[in-house]
């Protein structure tokens, strides 16, 4: 493995930026690391070489006329979920019913990546239309753990983590609407935030359910994280949901953390999530790292949330219902695909078969199950009542976030899954995200960051910090302070112990 691909994007930045390497020498760096290993992790769907290397040359002119870098990635590497609109380049969402279509327009979050001069590298692999815990449910094929090639490596944006665990790319966008880019940086050793709801742009990103959907940074560093969550964040008159409000100091907050000093953080152990259901190494590994938090001056509590114990279900009333209502403009009428258009069918036939064809199993399932919540007769019951829930857990966390700066959990119960282990079993799947889902429905910000590795099999595990709505700072200052420790514990950062790739599935 070529030496340049293990550095961090801020590293990678600071190299491109002194003309010390050049952008198209990292990204054409990575592109080989791409043809290197994709065939065994499948973290892309698609790669844009002409592109990529087109965006890598325009930073290095600009640098070599004396015109300072526009961001501070200007040059750096990036893998983008499929579900964010790229004008010109492929966007299915994992879906054989998007396959071929070119967006004509950038969503926001690709706007402002090419806009800070971020080198978009390609598509990530996905969980279609980001519905699914392991991104087996792609049209395409799964995406393989790079830890080990047997398992998943979480989803919905499994691609996107495993891009970056893979070091196939320095940084990535993921999308998470209950816990799509934590609970896959959990299970592949890498950094994983959900920003504040409203915090980054949601235009332009294919709508599963549009209360809970959050575009969010990917990384295998903390600082990196914050880099990214900088050029991505920001209000967006275009969506409705943005927040008007200054974007949190992130990347302040992550250089102030890795100094390694809690005193005066107050972090609360959420006394809901651990017990039955947890891997025990999961749960030793989670002790071990509130442990650490502790020694490094937080004042550390336990906090009782009593109604995250009912997110579960009302996340799995809520987003279907959402998604029946957003997928119904896959009618094939105006884009992607259309099956049976020979002249002999109405057009509601054409929908219906169309619909068949296109859409996978999972999506079927939730787009019935959101169906049937929002039904005449049903809908005070089921949409209604998971509603009410939903604020009985956002007063949870506000009461808490009284009490405690930021809470604390395992980010997942498992460490990853074998693929096919859970297909026949949507529940077993869903309990994936049992600890990630409270932060989406009440909107506040969330990140996992790694803490080590299992004692029973030896694969990643991840630590969950949640904070306040618009406290996103909070969430980068412990992360990074933890992830110091962690790595001078350990003599080393924790990814740098991925093996390297090669061989069969």
């Amino acid at each position: 493995m070529t030496e340049l691909i293990k550095l961090t994007a801020a590293e990678l930045a600071g190299k491109i930026h002194s003309r010390e390497v050049s952008a198209v020498e990292v990204t054409q760096a990575h592109l080989d690391r791409i043809a290197e290993v994709d065939d065994h992790i499948h973290a892309f769907l698609h790669v844009d070489t002409e592109g990529a290397l087109a965006a890598a040359k325009a930073v290095d002119e600009g640098i070599a006329d004396g015109k300072a870098p526009a961001s501070p990635l200007a040059g750096v590497p990036l893998a983008l979920k499929d579900v964010l609109t790229t004008e010109g380049v492929p966007t299915t969402c994992g879906s054989k019913t998007l396959e071929g279509w070119i967006p004509p327009y950038d969503a926001t979050v690709t706007r402002k990546l090419r806009e800070a001069g971020v080198v978009i590298l390609g598509k990530t692999n996905m969980d279609e239309f980001a519905m699914g815990s392991s991104t087996e449910n792609s049209a395409y094929g799964p995406t393989h753990n790079p830890w080990d090639h047997a398992r998943i490596p979480g989803g919905s944006g499994g691609g996107s983590s495993a891009s970056i665990a893979a070091f196939e790319a320095a940084i990535a966008i993921g999308t998470d609407t209950g816990g799509s880019i934590r609970q896959p940086g959990s299970v592949t050793g890498t950094v994983g935030v959900k920003p504040t709801y409203g915090g980054v742009s949601r235009y332009g990103l294919v709508a599963f359910s549009s209360s809970l959907d959050q575009a969010g940074p990917c990384a295998r560093t903390v600082l990196d994280a914050a880099l990214l969550h900088e050029v991505i964040a920001g209000y967006d008159p275009r969506d409705s949901t943005s927040i008007d409000a200054p974007v949190p100091p992130v990347v302040a907050a992550a250089r102030q953390g890795a100094n390694g000093d809690l005193k005066g953080v107050k972090v609360g152990v959420v006394k809901e999530f651990g017990g039955d259901g947890y891997q025990p190494g999961v749960l030793r590994s989670f002790q071990a790292a509130v442990e650490q938090l502790r020694a490094l001056g937080a004042e550390v509590v336990e906090v009782s949330c009593p109604h995250f114990v009912y997110a579960l279900p009302a996340y799995y009333l809520i987003a279907p219902s959402e998604c029946s209502s957003n997928l119904a403009r896959f009618d094939a009428m105006r884009y992607g695909l259309r099956v049976a258009d020979d002249g002999t069918h109405s057009a509601e036939e054409v929908m219906s078969l169309t619909r068949e064809k296109g859409f996978g199993a999972e999506v079927k399932r939730r787009i019935m199950l959101g169906t049937y919540a929002l039904s005449s007769g049903y809908y005070d019951a089921y949409y209604g009542s998971a509603q009410k829930v939903r604020t009985l857990i956002t007063r949870d966390f506000d009461a808490a976030f009284e009490q405690v700066d930021v809470l604390v959990s395992p980010t997942t119960p498992t460490t990853a899954f074998k693929i096919g282990e859970r297909v026949d079993d949507p529940m077993a799947m869903y309990l994936a995200d049992l600890c990630t889902i409270p932060s989406n429905l009440a909107g506040n910000a969330a990140m996992s960051v790694p803490s080590g590795l299992s004692d029973e099999d030896g694969l990643p595990v991840g630590l969950q910090i949640m904070a306040p709505a618009l406290a996103d700072d909070r969430l980068y200052r412990v992360g990074a302070a933890y992830e110091a420790a962690r790595d001078a514990a350990a003599g080393g950062a924790l990814i740098h112990k991925v093996p390297e790739l090669g061989g069969t599935k």
